[in-house]
């Protein structure tokens, strides 16, 4: 088994069972939040690469999804529960002897929960990697425009007791497929073998419903403070975009700058929501630069120019 190989163990903590994807053994420690209706699979890129820059990497599925436990009732998916669990996975690191600084990667609904554990200070983040979620404050403020509230039509149809589970789970769960084939613009990266997994994922008995409970917990009542009324953040931030994101529109990310200190922006021309599986040589680039303090390359259409110039150097 090389450094890089990918393998699953269970962690406990915060009192739940998390299926977790391990890789490397570095001294540093690097945590990858999957987002909706995503696994840990969506990092399968990734992980070997922060291995390779001397993370040891763990990818879990959050809770509800997968192997990982999965309370019942919505109460169980609000946010202070979410961020104990990343505390609780940072904790079960260090009690494996993993003492070397924590870094935070999110995308979509793990974007959600780690911004917010990252304004919060819940642990100390040496850095956090978000891809295609905005800082929340931003996505609050854009929810009361027209074309974003177009765009996010499934957060206020997910509030629907039961309807959703049983449209998202017909026909073999083809919605859930279409969620990624559909939106992505190159669909030559979502075939049939990986749409079967996030299908298969989606019809473990309870787990539509878990999946589904992350909107229905936190899109009702108050918002965390760290949303409405946010510290800036300190921690240094590499946000990577896809431009062609279906569900979340470019503009979210306007005004970021203002509120992290130490941000750096690159965007994806003709890539989907789902960046970091449509286009991982270009998102694997732009870690790496990043991370060993190199300019961090622009991307052509779908990478493919970054490729190339990669390539040339």
């Amino acid at each position: 088994m090389t450094a890089d190989t990918i393998s699953t163990a269970y962690i406990e903590a915060n009192g739940l069972a998390f299926e977790v994807d391990m890789c490397g053994n570095g001294e540093k420690f690097a945590l990858l939040l999957h987002g909706f209706p995503e696994s840990k699979f969506s990092w399968r890129y990734l992980m070997p690469v922060l291995a390779q820059l001397g993370y040891t990497v763990w990818a879990p599925n959050l809770r509800g999804y997968g192997g990982s436990s999965r309370p019942k009732g919505r109460a169980a998916y609000e946010m202070p529960h979410l961020l104990d669990d990343v505390a609780g996975l940072i904790d079960a690191a260090r009690a494996r002897g993993i003492t070397g600084p924590a870094t935070l990667v999110a995308h979509d609904w793990g974007g959600v929960i780690a911004w917010t554990f990252a304004l919060a200070k819940t642990r100390p983040l040496e850095r956090f990697i978000v891809m295609n979620l905005p800082h929340p404050t931003l996505f609050t403020k854009g929810l009361r425009t027209w074309a974003q509230f177009k765009r996010s039509w499934y957060v206020f149809f997910f509030q629907i007791p039961w309807l959703p589970e049983r449209l998202m789970l017909a026909r073999n769960a083809h919605a859930i497929a279409e969620a990624f084939r559909g939106m992505a613009i190159d669909k030559s990266r979502f075939p049939d073998s990986v749409l079967d997994h996030y299908r298969k994922n989606a019809q473990i008995p309870g787990a539509m419903t878990a999946m589904i409970n992350y909107y229905r917990a936190n899109f009702r009542g108050t918002l965390p403070k760290e949303w409405t009324d946010p510290p800036m953040l300190e921690t240094p931030t590499l946000m990577i975009w896809g431009e062609e994101d279906a569900a979340l529109g470019k503009e979210l990310t306007y005004g970021t700058e203002e509120l992290v200190r130490d941000i750096t922006i690159r965007y994806l021309p003709q890539v989907s929501h789902w960046v970091q599986q449509e286009a991982p040589e270009a998102v694997n680039a732009m870690v790496r630069a990043w991370i060993e303090g190199r300019h961090v390359p622009m991307a052509g259409l779908g990478g493919r120019l970054l490729i190339a110039e990669r390539e040339a150097s």
